[in-house]
């Protein structure tokens, strides 16, 4: 992890220059967390499960939707290119959507080092996600010399 020290317009420069980027991809359908008892890891959904997370209760897998599931999301992930400090990236994008649409957002990040190091899932509120990713893709079309 890099540390800088940057003004906010340095920061929000250097942010967009990494989403523009970073490879983006939605990934189709809905997704929601499952539970399974901490006592039970649940194998069965390795092949499909995005991530899976625990406390001392709880398995907390995150998959595809069932249908009619109440608090589902829409997924995008976003791969970062080698060498670009992403440093404040979850922060920046989170509060911007929080700001823009008064949602919320889950992120969950893992680490392929043969693809540039971390990685990002997000979602989205099914209600909004489709307006979420369509900012995305506007961040992603600003001139970064603008």
């Amino acid at each position: 992890m890099q540390i800088s020290h940057e003004t906010h317009e340095q920061t929000q420069q250097r942010l967009l220059q990494v989403i523009r980027a970073a490879e983006f991809v939605v990934h189709p359908g809905l997704y929601a967390y499952q539970e399974y008892p901490v006592t039970e890891f649940p194998t069965f959904a390795v092949a499909q499960a995005i991530a899976f997370v625990r406390d001392d209760e709880v398995w907390s897998v995150l998959a595809a939707a069932e249908p009619n599931t109440a608090q589902s999301f829409m997924l995008f992930s976003f791969h970062f290119k080698p060498g670009l400090d992403n440093s404040g990236f979850v922060g920046w994008l989170a509060a911007h959507v929080k700001e823009k649409f008064g949602s919320g957002i889950l992120v969950v990040c893992g680490c392929n080092s043969s693809r540039g190091g971390i990685f990002d899932y997000w979602g989205a509120p099914a209600a909004v996600g489709q307006a979420v990713i369509a900012e995305i893709e506007t961040l992603r079309a600003v001139d970064r010399d603008a």
